[in-house]
């Protein structure tokens, strides 16, 4: 029987990678497989492009798609990303959506380096909780 596979997905600083580190290294004899899409990313070079106003590479969908397919197959896979718009919806059986205190957030952006608009843009998805209605629509 193949293992569930897990989105989590959160507002950058809320948590998702330290959740699921835990929940990986928890699961006994590396049954449960982590992969943070930002990692992955720079590992894979899985960019097209440069966004000059919040000062990050643009993500390739496409190729990120590509690169986790046979892993998701397997199963047991815990996938760290801010948003689910872009996976195929049959990868996850579960996906949680972490959420903080607003101030907790912004000091943990603010010590992160994020530019004011960046980080109001983030703190502004978390009060509107952009990233649970595109969960809910998942």
């Amino acid at each position: 029987m193949l293992l569930q596979n897990i989105l989590l997905t959160s507002t950058p600083g809320v948590g998702k990678t330290t959740l699921g580190k835990e929940l990986a290294s928890r699961s006994g004899l590396k049954r449960l497989k982590y992969f943070n899409m930002g990692d992955l990313a720079q590992e894979g070079q899985l960019y097209n492009g440069y966004d000059e106003e919040y000062d990050c590479p643009i993500l390739d969908e496409d190729r990120v798609v590509d690169e986790l397919e046979n892993q998701m197959r397997e199963g047991g896979t815990i996938v760290d990303y801010h948003g689910c718009d872009f996976f195929p919806e049959c990868w996850f059986q579960v996906v949680f959506v972490l959420r903080t205190d607003n101030s907790v957030l912004y000091k943990r952006l603010e010590t992160r380096g994020y530019g004011e608009k960046k980080l109001k843009d983030n703190i502004q998805c978390e009060i509107f909780q952009v990233l649970y209605e595109e969960a809910i629509a998942f």
